[in-house]
């Protein structure tokens, strides 16, 4: 059965349809030995033999979901070319190739989704979906109200104002724990925004990927999410997704009526 490259990329557990897409775009995909970069190009997994950069892809796996809790020191990434260890080795027991949703910055430990389900990654990572996520922040000093409330509003970083935010302390000590909860993920956002008003980040940990939370996993620990989670994520991208198209379609009718 014939199925766009994109659709069964994301179905063999290599990346999400977003990351296939480029993939397909940049050249580096292969339908019986001829390159393909439209987009509308359609293969048949049965008959045709994919390859991605010259290896095959396999067929549809079952989808896999789980939600680990990445240590302090492991790269968010399938391989790294400086031999640091990568979160899918803490998976590594799991027989499927998973992949992880989004990033956590290097020295930044908490939640971490990894699947081979590319509708899944979509619904969580698309800009457009804009999922909540949760952080609990160590910082050095004692920042003062107004300074977290410039970060609340938003700051310049990389020439844009990043999203309002939602900050709390809540531990006051010298060196105070403050929670804050974002709709985007710069690189390094967090440590950057507490940075730039002279409070630097000292430990930092996320615990909350839009309704999920898990306090019992430690460091190191997955397990897999249950079918009700990946509803959530999955209704969420659909519901989005029709709200663009009704938004899309009334302003095409306004325009027409111009």
């Amino acid at each position: 059965m014939l199925s766009r490259l994109q659709k069964l990329i994301s179905q063999a557990g290599v990346t999400s349809r977003r990351k296939a897409e480029q993939m397909i775009r940049s050249g580096q995909v292969t339908v019986n030995g001829k390159v393909i970069t439209e987009l509308g190009s359609k293969a048949d997994p049965k008959k045709d033999q994919i390859t991605i950069d010259g290896r095959r892809i396999e067929p549809q796996q079952p989808r896999i979901a789980v939600l680990l809790y990445k240590p302090d020191g492991y790269i968010t990434s399938l391989r790294d070319p400086e031999g640091r260890p990568t979160v899918t080795r803490l998976v590594d027991d799991i027989p499927a190739r998973l992949y992880p949703v989004g990033r956590l910055d290097y020295h930044t430990e908490g939640l971490l989704i990894l699947t081979n389900d590319g509708d899944l990654a979509q619904s969580i990572e698309h800009p457009s979906r804009a999922i909540q996520k949760v952080y609990l922040a160590k910082v050095k000093g004692q920042p003062e109200e107004t300074k977290l409330q410039r970060l609340r509003k938003g700051i310049w970083l990389d020439g844009k104002r990043t999203l309002p935010a939602t900050i709390r302390i809540t531990r006051q000590q010298k060196n105070p724990w403050v929670e804050i909860s974002i709709r985007e993920g710069k690189q390094n956002q967090i440590r950057r925004m507490f940075e730039s008003i002279g409070h630097p980040v000292i430990r930092l940990t996320r615990i909350a990927i839009g309704p999920l939370r898990d306090p019992g996993l430690k460091p190191g620990q997955y397990r897999y999410l249950r079918p009700q989670e990946i509803r959530l994520f999955i209704a969420r991208g659909k519901k989005d997704a029709t709200a663009k198209t009704t938004k899309t379609a009334k302003t095409a009718k306004r325009e027409h009526k111009r």
